[in-house]
C-alpha cells in the first residue's frame, strides 16, 4: 500500500528550502528552475540543518564564531581552534526549538566534546540531531496509518594541531543521515533514508599585542565545511549538493582592564554550491551555467556561475557582525546581526544574549528577533551549557 504523509511535503521542503529558512526562500524548484521571477535565485541544497548555528554564544552574535576565542563549540565553527582550547576536557550541550512560527515540535540538539591530547594536539567530536516533529500518516483512502517522526543527524570527529603559539590547522570527518519520509512514495519512486560523508578543513590564527594603549588580541579564522558526496532520497532521484560553505571571520578583543573586555567580530559566508541557472518554460538554460555537475566542479565553479555575473556572486555572501562584552570573565552580554541578500533567502535578523560562568560551568542563552514581520525565525531561542574539567592548558588573556 502506498503510504502518504501529510507532512512529507513539509519534510521535503526542509530539504529543498530550509537553507534560506524563510517562507519566501522557496523560489527555486528541484531542477534549478527559477519559479519566482528573475529577482530571486536562492540556492537549493540537501540537509540544510547542517547550516544552523547550534550554540548560544555565536547565536547571540549574529551567528558569528569562526574567529571567536576557542570553546567546545569550535567543533562546529572552526575545529582548528580546538588546539588552543582551555582545559583538558570540555563538554557542551545546546538545544533550540526551531521554526516555532510554522510548527510546534521541531528542534535542534547539539552535543560536543573536546580533549587536549598534549600542548599541540587536540581532538573533538560532536553529534547534531534535528527533530522534525510528529507526522500523521494516511494512505490513499485517507485511513490513519499512525505517526512518524522524521529526523536527521550528523556525527563528526575532528583533529587540530597548533604550529607555534599563534597558528593551528584542523581536519574534520562527518557522517550524515537524513530520514524524512518513512518509505513514502513520491511519484512512482519510493523514498528512502539518505546518507552522505563529508569533511571540513579549517585554520585559526591569533596575534596578541597592544592597541590604543590596551592589551588586545586579533584573530582570523577560515573553515570550509561539508565537502562531500551528494545526497538523494530515492534511487535515480534528484541528487542534492551538501551545503558546502566557505566561512571566514575576524575577531578583535580589547582588554580594557583586569575586569572588562570587549570583542568585535565579523563572519562572512558563501555557499560553494552551483547557482541555479535561469531557464525558460521548456527547461532550456537562458542565463547561467548548468548546475548538474560534479562536487569538485560545483565548488570551484561556485565563484563564477551566477546568471547575474559578479554582482550576483556578491549577493550570495552573507554577513554576521557581533559584539561581546565580558565582566570579570564571568558575565557576558552579546549582540549581533545577520544579513542575507533578499534575492538569496532574505534572512535578516537581530540577535542578543547573555552568558554566565560559575566554577567549571558556562551557561548561555540567545534570542533571535527577525526583522521580517512574519518570519518563521522570529523569537527563536537557544540554550547552551558547557563544562570545562581538567587542568588549564592555555588562555587568550
Amino acid at each position: 500500500m502506498k503510504i502518504f504523509s501529510t507532512f512529507f511535503l513539509r519534510a521535503g521542503s526542509f530539504v529543498a528550502v530550509m537553507l534560506p529558512l524563510t517562507l519566501r526562500a522557496q523560489v527555486v524548484g528541484p531542477t534549478g528552475t527559477n519559479t519566482n521571477g528573475s529577482s530571486s535565485n536562492a540556492i537549493v541544497t540537501g540537509v540544510p540543518f547542517l547550516s544552523i548555528a547550534p550554540d548560544s554564544r555565536s547565536g547571540a552574535m549574529g551567528d558569528a564564531g569562526v574567529a571567536l576565542s576557542p570553546d567546545v563549540n569550535a567543533n562546529y565553527w572552526n575545529p582548528a581552534k580546538l588546539a588552543f582550547i582551555d582545559g583538558d576536557n570540555n563538554l557542551g550541550l545546546s538545544y533550540s526549538p526551531w521554526l516555532r512560527r510554522l510548527v510546534p515540535d521541531v528542534s535542534l540538539a547539539y552535543l560536543s566534546f573536546a580533549r587536549k591530547v598534549d600542548d599541540r594536539n587536540a581532538i573533538g567530536a560532536s553529534l547534531r540531531y534535528f527533530n522534525l516533529g510528529a507526522i500523521q500518516l494516511i494512505d490513499a483512502n485517507q485511513n490513519d496509518q499512525g505517526t512518524y517522526r522524521p529526523s536527521e543527524f550528523s556525527f563528526d570527529v575532528s583533529f587540530a594541531r597548533s604550529f607555534g603559539e599563534n597558528l593551528s590547522l584542523g581536519l574534520t570527518g562527518r557522517y550524515i543521515h537524513s530520514n524524512l519520509s518513512n518509505g513514502a512514495f513520491t511519484g512512482s519512486q519510493q523514498t528512502k533514508p539518505a546518507n552522505a560523508v563529508a569533511a571540513d578543513v579549517s585554520m585559526y590564527y591569533k596575534r596578541p599585542g597592544q592597541q590604543f594603549g590596551n592589551d588586545a588580541l586579533f584573530a582570523f579564522g577560515v573553515n570550509i565545511s561539508n565537502i562531500g558526496t551528494k545526497i538523494s532520497y530515492s534511487d535515480g532521484g534528484v541528487k542534492y549538493f551538501l551545503p558546502t560553505n566557505l566561512k571566514m571571520g575576524v575577531a578583535n578583543t580589547w582588554f580594557i582592564d583586569e575586569y572588562n573586555d570587549f570583542t568585535l567580530t565579523m563572519d562572512v559566508n558563501k555557499l560553494l554550491v552551483p547557482t541555479p541557472p535561469i531557464r525558460d518554460n521548456s527547461g532550456n538554460i537562458i542565463s547561467g551555467t548548468d548546475d548538474n555537475r560534479s562536487v569538485p566542479a560545483g565548488i570551484f565553479g561556485s565563484f563564477s556561475d551566477a546568471p547575474g555575473g559578479f554582482a550576483e556572486e556578491m549577493r550570495e555572501i552573507s554577513y554576521s557582525p557581533g559584539l561581546e562584552y565580558r565582566y570579570n570573565k564571568q558575565f557576558a552580554l552579546r549582540v549581533g546581526y545577520f544579513y542575507e541578500n533578499p534575492t538569496k533567502g532574505d534572512r535578516q535578523y537581530l540577535t542578543m544574549g547573555a552568558g554566565f560562568k560559575y566554577d567549571i560551568f558556562n551557561i548561555d542563552f540567545s534570542y533571535l528577533a527577525a526583522n521580517q514581520q512574519k518570519s518563521p525565525l522570529s523569537n527563536t531561542l537557544r540554550f547552551s551549557v558547557s563544562i570545562n574539567f581538567g587542568g588549564q592548558k592555555s588562555s587568550d588573556k
